[in-house]
């Protein structure tokens, strides 16, 4: 072989190593920048995560974070609760003080209220109730009699000086003279006041506010004593109640002058009533009179007549013998009534289209034609014409009307004017007590009332005929 043979075979081991070696370099070269791209990476990575990359100190540090936020919260919770305690308390505290300041105005108040319903006529009435009487005197005259007795009294006692009385003797510079002189003063400023306060009381006292100027007596006497506390000056209890007295006397002596008033009306009507009885019964015997003069005349000419003109005098002559028994026999009743002041007609009426149903007026009249009355009070008074259920005579008619009152005395419509005879009741109930208390007595239960059911079917028929002329503008279909 030649030895460039021997050479290129000696050579190409170390050719394979060389090229083997630039290999590895290459593939080493390419796979350090890969590794350095990487390391770059993830440093970059690292560097952008450095914050987190350690997880228990990230959790420590969150848990850290959460207690003391934790701690935070509740601390300033309890701060808040605290500050609402204190806020409550003091809500409480106010509310507590406004109740109080309430109740103290809210009595204040209800005194103030009672202050002013002693002057106020409505408030009186409403707040102190009705009246009950203390005395018991038949008439005006007594009544005046004690006024005049009660006011000798009081003067008695401003004369003897236990009216109003000090209960100290005092001493004016060492002088008890002069302590007197000022005790008499302020004894007489006393008396006017209250005399003064009681006057205005008595001179203003009326039916609804008798109550209150009791009250308001007493109210002044209280009032007096108070200013007059530091002086122990006083108005006696004795004083005081020989006021009352007076007011009370007062009071009723002027409800006792309107009673007689009413009694004395009473009388006159009962007086025209029995005077017109009179009358009717001068005019029925007047009348009576007549048709027998009439046929005395009748009869005389019958006595001469024959034939057809007999039998006229005869048809005359029945027909007045006829009109004769009817006046004979009204002339009678009117003397009956005339003579027997007690006697008379009890009626029981209803107005269901002026009053409404069960309300029935029971009065009595002593007129010979008692329709004559019952079409007195349907007059231009009231809408429609009353409806008779029973008309009643009786020879004592007083005590029946009286009778039926007590019966239905609770039901009584107007329970202080005992004229005015309206009850509340059923015809049926009127019924049942007229057939106990005068069972031979015809009574009428049917309500006519013609007027009023008149009008009301009037008025349906208006209604009926407004009703259908809507209906002709608007058809229920179309």
């Amino acid at each position: 072989m030649s030895d460039p043979v021997v050479i290129a075979l000696f050579a190409l081991p170390f050719i394979a190593v060389i090229v083997m070696g630039l290999a590895m370099w290459r593939e080493h070269r390419s796979w350090s920048g890969a590794l350095a791209a990487e390391v770059a990476k993830r440093t970059a990575l690292e560097t952008r995560f450095s914050g987190i990359i350690d997880a228990d100190a990230e959790a420590a540090c969150i848990v850290g974070a959460a207690e003391t936020s934790a701690h935070e919260r509740e601390a300033m919770a309890q701060q808040r609760l605290s500050s609402l305690n204190t806020e409550a308390s003091a809500v409480a505290e106010k509310l507590e003080e406004i109740r109080r300041l309430y109740g103290e105005k809210k009595a204040i108040y209800d005194r103030l209220a009672k202050q002013v319903a002693i002057f106020d006529d409505r408030l009186a009435f409403a707040e102190m109730g009705v009246y009950e009487p203390h005395f018991d005197y038949d008439s005006s005259d007594e009544f005046k009699a004690a006024i005049e007795a009660v006011r000798d009294r009081q003067k008695s006692l401003v004369t003897a000086k236990t009216a109003v009385i000090c209960r100290t003797a005092w001493t004016v510079d060492g002088s008890v003279s002069k302590g007197k002189t000022m005790s008499d003063r302020a004894i007489r400023l006393t008396l006017r006041a209250f005399n003064s306060e009681c006057d205005a009381a008595i001179s203003n006292t009326r039916w609804n506010n008798a109550n209150a100027m009791e009250k308001r007596i007493e109210n002044a006497r209280n009032q007096i004593d108070k200013h007059n506390a530091s002086n122990a000056v006083e108005i006696t209890d004795q004083y005081f109640q020989l006021k009352l007295e007076e007011l009370r006397l007062t009071h009723e002596y002027r409800e006792k002058i309107k009673e007689e008033k009413e009694e004395r009306l009473e009388a006159s009507r009962a007086a025209r009533e029995e005077q017109k009885l009179l009358r009717e019964m001068e005019q029925a015997e007047q009348e009576e009179a007549k048709y027998q003069r009439l046929l005395d005349k009748a009869q005389a000419e019958a006595a001469s007549a024959a034939g057809s003109t007999l039998d006229a005098y005869t048809q005359k002559i029945a027909l007045l013998e006829q009109d004769l028994a009817e006046a004979h026999a009204k002339a009678e009743r009117a003397r009956a009534m005339a003579e027997m002041t007690k006697s008379g007609y009890v009626y029981i009426i209803s107005n269901i289209g002026s009053f409404g149903p069960d309300f029935v007026k029971i009065g009595l009249t002593r007129r010979l034609d008692p329709a004559d009355r019952v079409r007195e009070l349907g007059d231009a008074s009231v809408p429609f014409l009353f409806d008779t259920h029973a008309i009643i005579y009786s020879d004592d008619a007083p005590a029946l009307e009286r009778a039926l009152h007590q019966e239905f005395a609770n039901e009584r419509v107007n329970a202080t004017n005992f004229r005015k005879e309206f009850f509340r009741v059923s015809i049926d109930q009127v019924e049942a007590a007229v057939r106990r208390l005068a069972p031979a007595a015809t009574f009428f239960s049917d309500i006519e009332a013609q007027e009023y059911r008149e009008t009301l079917a009037l008025r349906n028929a208006q209604l009926t005929a407004q009703t259908q002329q809507v209906e002709a503008h608007f058809p229920s279909a179309l």
